[in-house]
């Protein structure tokens, strides 16, 4: 059984861990007079060069979106992934390379987005809240290395 100082100290180690934390995001997840309402990422300019990739929208799907851009004369596309997409936004760019037997490089760069969530109050008296967090993404510029016109992919 722990004696007083040692609760004590887990106490105050708590209440540091609590104070230190800016946005009190722990405390604000766990209020019952809240539900959370979470808003879309900004998201860079939309182009046709652009390709966005999510956990919910079919891998074959996408894959066939960047080969009828390459195929069409695009030098270059870029994959965006955030959070749990980036796995596959890896394993999108890393097929197009092996399909492409070559022809195609990447290049890499992550970055760290902030997120907001509005957290609105289920009484009366309750305030709206704001909770920021942040989150990863990755963003891959698919290239040509060689210039050799489209490039037809079969399956």
């Amino acid at each position: 059984m722990a004696d007083s100082s040692d609760e004590k100290t887990i106490i105050e180690i708590n209440k540091i861990i609590v104070d230190n934390n800016d946005d009190n995001s722990a405390m604000k997840l766990n209020c019952p007079d809240h539900i959370i309402r979470k808003r879309l990422p900004l998201s860079f300019p939309k182009r046709n060069k652009d390709i966005y990739v999510t956990k919910k929208t079919n891998f074959q799907a996408q894959l066939n979106k960047c080969e009828k851009l390459l195929s069409n004369g695009e030098s270059e596309i870029i994959i965006h992934g955030l959070g749990a997409a980036i796995n596959n936004a890896c394993n999108l760019a890393l097929t197009l390379k092996k399909n492409h037997n070559g022809t195609l490089d990447i290049d890499v760069n992550t970055s760290t987005v902030k997120l907001i969530d509005d957290l609105e109050p289920t009484t009366d008296d309750a305030d709206y809240e704001l909770n920021t967090r942040n989150n990863s993404s990755i963003h891959i510029r698919v290239f040509r290395t060689i210039n050799i016109g489209g490039l037809k992919y079969e399956q």
